[in-house]
């Protein structure tokens, strides 16, 4: 029995290993963008907004910062039944000829809410690429110019990155350097051609290929997914390719949630669709990764109750994954955060076991509350 468990211990090691190895090769190959080179084709940034009326006009004096030629770009905000006073404030504070605002006028849809507003602003853009950002972040000043930069004849998305705004709280400390680690996983896999992961808070697509994948006609299903599904639709059903434009020039910043309540609604809605990928290997990578968190959660047990080998097999498994996912993140030195402190890298280590567990149960349940909307997976 204790030979099986440890035979079990040594192969999701080795699965986890390799897998952030992977990851960590990927970022390397991240090719630079050349954002001196203004693209002649037309862009239309679309953002859909609910309920955000401490955070919408922050959002537009970033949009209207832009260092790009206003001719050369529009901007569609979305009004996605929002019940405050977003859509008064957003409106009395545009001061340029570029920006414009709807609002859906009826929904019968009890899921995919923010995909239904996406496609409404995608159905009246004029450009043939598309940027997305989400309300309630900020945008630098040269972000059209740098994400749109990578575009080529076979370029069909651009995934961007993304980080939590500084804080001060601990926290907020903590869901800074965490997210750092999901978004250095996804420019990873994009760069190892094996997209998985990106984010509508900065991503960017050609309109023509949105069409030609059919949009977000088979994934209205899920509340959640307009952006990795979308990206793994492209990735893995058309020949184009799929970059991460890994610039700070490039890099939107967002809000670290204000408890820990929101966070773990938020991190709900994210792993609501996991298990819902179209391609089943990546499934399975999903599962196998989440069978390790469990495993590493396990083994004290296992180390009181069964063989103390075991404690040193949690002490292994612990090791492993602090000296590889550290080596991962300090790829983000420089765009993402500026050091890695190390005590708070410590307790979140300890902390991303049991969290991961937690949400991935939490996810698969499928319900979450995002929006002052009650949802379902």
């Amino acid at each position: 029995m204790t030979d099986l468990l440890s035979f079990i211990f040594i192969g999701l090691l080795a699965f986890y290993f390799i897998f952030i190895r992977k990851i960590r090769a990927g970022i390397t190959k991240l090719g630079y963008f050349k954002t001196q080179s203004q693209i002649d084709e037309f862009i239309s940034i679309v953002i859909a907004f609910r309920n955000e009326s401490e955070n919408i006009l922050p959002n537009l004096k970033s949009i209207e910062s832009q260092n790009y030629p206003t001719d050369n770009y529009e901007v569609i905000y979305v009004n996605d039944f929002s019940n405050d006073d977003s859509l008064e404030i957003l409106s009395n504070g545009i001061s340029k000829e570029n920006i414009f605002v709807h609002s859906i006028a009826e929904s019968k849809l009890e899921k995919a809410h923010k995909k239904q507003a996406i496609e409404f602003g995608i159905s009246k853009a004029k450009g043939s690429i598309v940027l997305f950002t989400d309300s309630d972040c900020i945008v630098p000043s040269d972000w059209i110019a740098t994400m749109v930069a990578g575009f080529e004849d076979n370029t069909a998305m651009i995934s961007g990155p993304v980080a939590f705004a500084d804080s001060d709280s601990l926290f907020g400390k903590l869901q800074q350097l965490e997210f750092a680690g999901l978004i250095l996983t996804g420019a990873g896999l994009i760069g190892n051609k094996t997209p998985i992961i990106a984010s509508s808070a900065n991503l960017a697509f050609r309109k023509s290929v949105f069409d030609e994948v059919g949009g977000y006609k088979d994934l209205m299903e899920l509340s959640s997914g307009d952006d990795e599904l979308l990206m793994q639709k492209i990735a893995y059903n058309t020949n184009y390719e799929v970059k991460f434009c890994f610039s700070k020039d490039a890099l939107v910043t967002t809000s670290v949630n204000k408890s820990i309540e929101d966070f773990n609604q938020q991190r709900k809605r994210w792993a609501s669709k996991g298990l819902f990928y179209e391609r089943k290997e990546i499934i399975l990578q999903l599962i196998s990764i989440f069978l390790f968190f469990v495993w590493i959660l396990i083994l004290p047990f296992l180390g009181m109750f069964l063989d103390s080998k075991y404690w040193i097999q949690f002490a292994v498994a612990l090791f492993v994954k602090m000296i590889i996912e550290y080596a991962v993140l300090q790829n983000g030195i420089g765009v993402l955060f500026k050091k890695i402190n190390i005590a708070l890298f410590l307790l979140a280590e300890l902390l991303h076991i049991p969290y991961i567990v937690y949400s991935a149960i939490s996810g698969a349940i499928g319900n979450f509350k995002w929006k002052d909307r009650e949802l379902k997976r």
